[in-house]
């Protein structure tokens, strides 16, 4: 299992990003469209996110959480990638990445290592411009919530990407205002907006190895 899961991270490494096309397949329909340029201007806030691939029982899971309620956070109670905003310590935003990850769900950086970053996504709501990274974490993990992050991990199995729909499931969401928005359901966990765009590309990239 070792050699499979050398090679899978070579893999991962070495596949075509599809960008904006992939984000694209989740996005909500209202979501407008900024050049590079544009974002900036909005002086956005920086953030970085991770995809922590780990073996549990010779199958290949990564982490999502569920956020903590909180009145302030304009993601709270949705689930989400762990990951957060960069800060003036950072080295860059891998550095976020391993130290968030650390933070929220208690895979500590010594036991996780990058990959690969992905294709960065901007979410309007929160002027947040997120950097997204895919990693390798230690063999089944256990995991430590920091509760005023996280109130609950969903183990999700990587094989589940190889079948998800080109065309996504749509649902009217309270979270989205009401309207119609594309999501990923697994076992009645609702994953949508920016996290389903960022894992879009995640299973494209899976399709093409």
């Amino acid at each position: 299992m070792e050699s499979l899961g050398k090679d899978l991270l070579k893999k991962i490494k070495n596949a075509t990003l599809g960008g904006a096309t992939a984000h694209g397949v989740f996005s909500p329909p209202y979501r407008p469209l900024f050049t590079y340029e544009e974002i900036l201007k909005k002086n956005p806030k920086f953030a970085a996110v991770n995809i922590v691939l780990y073996l549990r029982d010779d199958e290949w899971f990564f982490p999502l959480i569920v956020r903590t309620e909180n009145e302030r956070d304009r993601h709270s109670g949705q689930i989400s990638l762990p990951g957060g905003k960069r800060e003036d310590d950072d080295l860059n935003f891998a550095e976020t990445a391993l130290r968030e990850t650390s933070e929220e769900i208690g895979l500590g950086k010594p036991f996780v290592r990058i990959i690969r970053e992905m294709s960065p996504i901007y979410i309007p709501p929160s002027n947040f411009y997120v950097h997204a990274f895919i990693s390798y974490g230690r063999k089944n993990p256990e995991f430590l919530l920091q509760e005023t992050e996280a109130v609950e991990v969903i183990e999700f199995p990587v094989s589940s990407f190889l079948k998800l729909p080109d065309s996504p499931e749509l649902m009217v969401l309270d979270a989205a205002g009401g309207k119609e928005v594309p999501v990923i359901n697994f076992n009645g966990h609702i994953i949508w907006g920016a996290t389903a765009m960022i894992l879009s590309e995640f299973s494209q990239l899976l399709k093409k190895m």
